[in-house]
């Protein structure tokens, strides 16, 4: 084919990324948008030039036209139409979560395996500069063996509300939106290592804060102040097979001094700092070393993050490169979302041993 014909499923404020990278990108052509909303959808198709609007995902997976989509939907749809996608022929980009349950992840691991189509799974992060770079140093083994990871990712108010406070839309709260970004980098950057058991805590104390004033924060298209039905906070004590461990704690709403956003990696040659900004810690004529890669900013590294998320994608679709985040990696981080939220629930470790 002389360009990949994709389509977007799922028109929301995610969806814009998608539709800039793949409008930047020489090797596909956007055919198709579905949305719930026609109005929203046939916005999206003028301003991408797509030749067909649908309300129904299941009409554009009839298409022949549509070679490829991206799911942008919610969380409890990812499943469903990945499966529908991949039975129907399509290459498949997932928008993270990859689902809610592990149950579910199974099944889409199924379908993958029996369409022969790729798969992958929307961990943008691991696309970021600082990822890249670092993973450089990691493979070269500067790092030496990586035995402890600590992630965070911290919101004192950031509740986005909507289908994101919607337990049965979204399948959690802070910990599956966020956790799942920062388990999936510090995991992938471990050289990721099967999960043995899982220690998790979650946390309803503070709402969604709607009261706050003079605090602005993202708020979902369908923000509603009083439907709030996920936790606030969430932590985990991971441990993996090789012996390594990770600590993750991740909020949307926290009486904290301020937002944080932080990955560290900790191995017996060195250390490093993912974000906010890139460190890597060594030692060099018995001397404690804290260099720094010089590259973009965070906030330029996120933006082209997505453009190369996309890339990667179209290339894996057209046989490039494999797929960075394949069906298997979704599988993994069900498995250990899934865990923390029953080890929050039961009160226990929940061990894969």
């Amino acid at each position: 084919m002389s360009k990949l014909r994709v389509a977007v499923i799922g028109n929301g404020s995610i969806s814009e990324v998608h539709f800039k990278g793949y409008a930047a990108n020489p090797d596909t052509e956007i055919v198709a948008v579905c949305d719930l909303n026609r109005e929203r959808a046939e916005a999206k198709a003028k301003t991408y030039q797509a030749r067909f609007v649908y309300t129904d995902y299941r009409e554009l997976l009839a298409n022949p036209e549509v070679d490829a989509v991206s799911i942008c939907t919610w969380n409890n749809t990812h499943a469903e139409i990945s499966i529908a996608a991949l039975q129907a022929g399509k290459h498949v980009l997932c928008e993270k979560p990859m689902c809610q349950t592990l149950e579910q992840a199974l099944e889409v691991e199924r379908a993958v395996a029996a369409s022969g189509r790729v798969f992958q799974v929307g961990y943008v992060r691991r696309h970021g500069t600082n990822t890249q770079v670092l993973k450089k140093f990691i493979d070269a083994g500067d790092l030496g063996e990586i035995y402890y990871a600590k992630a965070s990712i911290l919101r004192r108010v950031g509740n986005p509300g909507g289908w994101f406070s919607d337990l049965s839309k979204s399948g959690g709260g802070p910990l599956i939106d966020l956790g799942v970004h920062a388990i999936d980098l510090a995991w992938y950057l471990m050289g990721r290592p099967r999960v043995a058991s899982v220690s998790g805590n979650t946390y309803r104390k503070l709402g969604n804060r709607a009261h706050i004033q003079n605090y602005s924060f993202y708020k979902a298209a369908d923000y509603d102040a009083a439907k709030n039905e996920v936790e606030d906070l969430a932590n985990a004590l991971i441990r993996f097979e090789n012996g390594a461990s990770m600590m993750v704690d991740v909020s949307f709403t926290l009486h904290a001094k301020k937002d944080e956003l932080s990955l560290k990696l900790y191995g017996d040659k060195g250390g490093a700092e993912v974000e906010p900004e890139l460190v890597i810690v060594t030692e060099k004529h018995d001397t404690i070393l804290n260099v720094n890669p010089q590259i973009d900013s965070l906030t330029f590294q996120f933006e082209q993050g997505f453009k190369t998320e996309i890339a990667h994608f179209v290339d894996s679709c057209l046989g490039r490169v494999e797929p960075l985040s394949p069906v298997q990696d979704g599988v993994e981080m069900a498995k250990i979302l899934g865990a923390i939220y029953q080890s929050a629930a039961e009160g226990r470790e929940i061990s894969f041993r």
